[in-house]
């Protein structure tokens, strides 16, 4: 059996290692575009910032590895130009060839979305992706005025970065509020934050570039910037324009998948950010391009291409990040977000400490949306001990569990770290009221 995955990402390699784990007899060939594969984007900013000092290091496994130990066929600086019903068309730096495949895995992730506006392409303007992480981190270190357009998590992220490198930028987002996706009273505690640190300018549009070769100035529609060095994180966007010629697309121009990762084509599969999922929380298609979906949307195709069964039920979109020593985590929906999926919803938003009362510690500002039908929809969080209740969130959220089911969960009390009514159980005590519970 000849299986191809174009992509070596971390769902590309997930699959293709289980391939052949399952079958080792079969031959397994991914196409990969750079020099690495089972690489981390997520962890740019950690190299940008010096907490990791090589890029190679973000690869979670070298290609020798993958070669040597699971023996697959790895082509890496190797671009994938066209695809047909079982054939491909593959060009690196010494030829173009073709490669007749069985079954094929679309692995070919996302990648930066575009501004759209003139001088998006001078010198000094750098989208955040594996290809320009080296090259952000170098004109990071003898720039003079960084602008970072963008502050989803991966904005926040870079702007981090930027300061630990000692350089104090200009932060401008589209949106009012920092971390768009999250609902306003999270958002306001982490600008109040960074604007201790960054010149932040909300509700502000880039509408352009100018400089003589390299980027001198940024505009928006209310000012103008001195700008050496600009960093984009505005977002991604599905890699499906190979696929689209031979699947159907679905949500936002992902690769339309089943619960098997199976595409509208028989034997062509997907997985990972190119592809759409199920939203566990709406129990629709939905575009989550994380990590962790990644590698497990890899794992269920790599297992069903090999020939057993195995379903990918959905995700929830969980997210963890931090500013400084500010931790800030999402999962599910948030209240605008459940407004616009139609739910009619009810939320309770609790400051409180995250030890007893008698230890010193810090504060954790925490928010719970559910349906009025008593069906939670997601939980947000900022502040200190937010990685382990957005942890708990996730599972009580995966297993479809509502307010009650929040409020008597066994949560464990130790004094220093958790209250005896942890700030989750509060949370729904608070909505109790509102849904009609004693």
């Amino acid at each position: 059996m000849e299986v191809a995955v174009i992509g070596g990402g971390a769902a590309g390699m997930t699959a293709a290692s289980r391939i052949k784990a399952i079958n080792p007899g079969w031959r397994v060939v991914v196409f990969e575009k750079s020099q690495f594969v089972s690489h981390a984007p997520c962890g740019i900013p950690f190299y940008v910032s010096g907490f990791v000092e090589q890029f190679k290091d973000l690869c979670t496994y070298s290609v020798d590895f993958f070669r040597s130990e699971r023996e697959i066929d790895v082509r890496t600086n190797t671009k994938v130009v066209e695809v047909g019903e079982n054939y491909l068309i593959a060009e690196n730096i010494e030829k173009s060839y073709e490669y007749e495949w069985d079954k094929l895995l679309f692995a070919t992730g996302a990648k930066a979305d575009f501004l759209g506006v003139e001088g998006e392409n001078l010198e000094g303007v750098f989208h955040v992706d594996v290809e320009n992480a080296q090259k952000i981190k170098k004109n990071v270190l003898k720039a003079e005025n960084i602008v970072i357009v963008g502050s989803g998590y991966i904005g926040v992220e870079m702007t981090e970065a930027v300061l630990r490198l000692g350089k104090r930028p200009t932060v401008i987002e589209i949106q009012e509020r920092p971390l768009p996706e999250y609902d306003a009273e999270i958002a306001a505690i982490l600008k109040v934050e960074m604007e201790k640190y960054v010149n932040l300018k909300l509700s502000e549009t880039v509408v352009a570039f100018e400089g003589k070769d390299k980027v001198e100035k940024l505009i928006t529609n209310k000012n103008e910037y001195k700008c050496d060095l600009a960093i984009l994180a505005v977002g991604m966007r599905p890699n499906s324009e190979i696929a689209k010629k031979i699947v159907k697309l679905g949500k936002k121009n992902a690769i339309k998948t089943d619960s098997r990762m199976r595409t509208s084509l028989e034997n062509v599969f997907a997985a990972g950010d190119c592809a759409e999922v199920i939203n566990i929380v709406t129990g629709k298609p939905d575009w989550i391009p994380l990590a962790a979906p990644a590698n497990k949307t890899g794992y269920v195709a790599g297992v069903n291409m090999a020939g057993k069964d195995l379903e990918y039920p959905g995700s929830l979109k969980s997210q963890i990040t931090s500013f400084f020593e500010l931790e800030i985590g999402k999962v599910g929906l948030s209240e605008h977000e459940a407004i616009k999926e139609g739910f009619e919803t009810v939320s309770a938003f609790v400051t409180s400490r995250t030890a007893a009362r008698y230890l010193p510690d810090g504060l954790i500002h925490l928010k719970v949306v559910a349906d009025r039908s008593g069906k939670l929809l997601g939980f947000q969080a900022i502040g200190k001990g937010v990685i382990a209740r957005i942890y708990a969130a996730s599972a009580l959220l995966y297993n479809k569990c509502n307010i009650k089911d929040l409020f008597f969960t066994d949560f464990p009390y130790y004094p220093p770290i958790s209250r005896v009514w942890d700030p989750l159980v509060v949370a729904a005590r608070n909505l109790f009221r509102k849904v009609g519970l004693p």
